[in-house]
């Protein structure tokens, strides 16, 4: 047996890091999953017609209401490991555009199926269980810490 029956080829998604400027520094948003209730950013898979930001804007509006514009590149990826409707198991690739958040809605489509939180991107690191996540997330803080804005 071969490391490609091991590990098949990932399945993409795309995912937005949600983020606001406050006066304490940068805000970054979490939310649930809805099955297993883990802390985790809007993420989906790909819709056909759409670019791939465009899609992870699409996904921070339907799982967390908030409106905003996603940057052209992503900003990283990251791993993680989904069981299936069907009982198997994958493990998609998300890759992560930045979204910097304009406006937050109370009603969206998802509102009654998820919990969200506004975070420092460090506190937001110690509640993911993705480790690539985490790195992001940190990745994120230092490069907001190092311009001494938002991005």
């Amino acid at each position: 047996m071969n490391d490609i029956d091991v590990y098949p080829k990932p399945i993409q998604q795309y995912g937005a890091l949600c983020f606001r400027n406050t006066p304490k520094g940068p805000k970054v948003l979490l939310i649930t999953t809805r099955e297993t209730r883990r802390w985790m950013i809007p993420k989906g898979w790909p819709i056909s017609g759409l670019k791939p930001r465009k899609v992870a804007e699409r996904e921070a509006w339907e799982e967390a209401g908030v409106i905003g514009r996603a940057k052209k590149k992503p900003f990283g990826e990251f791993f993680y490991d989904k069981l299936m409707q069907d009982g198997s198991g994958a493990r998609p690739v998300v890759a992560v555009f930045l979204l910097e958040v304009r406006r937050n809605r109370k009603r969206f489509p998802e509102m009654a199926e998820r919990d969200s939180v506004w975070l420092t991107p460090m506190e937001a690191a110690r509640r993911v269980d993705e480790p690539d996540l985490e790195r992001l997330l940190l990745k994120f803080g230092r490069m907001f810490k190092r311009a001494g804005r938002l991005l």
